[in-house]
């Protein structure tokens, strides 16, 4: 494969920029070293060679992978995967070989996507790292723990979750409609909401967007994950999301 193609990894297009399409070559990576290290693991145990020189394991943003020698320009333009993995292959436990790779490639693709994400700002960078973090990492997968890890995760968040929301309602009043507009006085650091999570897309708080709070399960959401607008808000006295308005009323 041609190197620039390599160190650009998107078959010539420009830089992902904003969070979702940062994200997206996140995930496009991702798939990519998974698909080396699990659907075609016996290709890839074929190429590390421990023969060869140092080899790297490449992810790229059209989802395919490649083993290959490290970019030869310094500095790179794109942060480089770990050198040599090829040489351990032959000397450990294969799947704890294997398992070693995933870490480094979980590094990588962090690596990448927050170089990417340099000219973000710190919600937008907070919120990437949110949407990065609801997948499991390669290296859960590979190593088999990522469901139960999840699991874990999923739980305990639940918990902080309701604790938080108990916190917030408690210092402060609801205000009316349930809705946050971006001037309501909250300081750039967000206080007690920055660890605000959507009930839909995950996203965490951010004062520049609209929110709005379910009377009914007190989660909140994103106004264009719900498809609530500011201005629709203003004429609902009661709030009820998705998933409470679905739910059957007591008889």
């Amino acid at each position: 494969m041609d190197a620039s193609y390599r160190r650009a990894g998107s078959g010539g297009g420009s830089a992902p920029r904003s969070v979702e399409d940062i994200f997206k070559d996140y995930r496009a990576r991702r798939s990519a070293i998974l698909r080396a290290l699990t659907h075609d693991v016996e290709e890839f145990y074929a190429q590390c060679d421990p023969d060869k020189e140092n080899l790297c394991l490449y992810g790229y943003a059209n989802e395919a992978w490649e083993v290959a020698l490290p970019a030869e320009e310094v500095p790179t333009e794109l942060p480089e995967p770990a050198l040599g993995i090829n040489f351990a292959r032959d000397g450990m436990n294969r799947r704890d070989w294997l398992a070693l790779v995933a870490v480094h490639s979980d590094s990588w693709l962090v690596s990448v996507a927050f170089y990417y994400a340099a000219r973000l700002n710190r919600n937008e960078r907070k919120r990437l790292f949110s949407m990065m973090n609801e997948l499991p990492t390669v290296f859960e997968v590979v190593s088999g723990g990522g469901k139960q890890s999840r699991e874990r995760d999923r739980s305990a968040s639940d918990n902080n979750g309701r604790n938080k929301l108990s916190v917030k309602q408690t210092s402060e009043p609801r205000i009316e409609n349930n809705t946050r507009e971006p001037d309501e006085g909250y300081d750039e650091d967000d206080g007690d909401h920055s660890e605000t999570l959507c009930g839909t897309c995950g996203g965490i708080y951010s004062a520049d967007e609209f929110w709005i709070g379910c009377d009914m399960c007190e989660k909140w959401y994103h106004g264009k994950c719900v498809k609530i607008t500011p201005a629709k808000a203003e004429s609902i006295k009661q709030y009820k999301c998705p998933s409470c308005s679905k739910r059957p009323r007591p008889l």
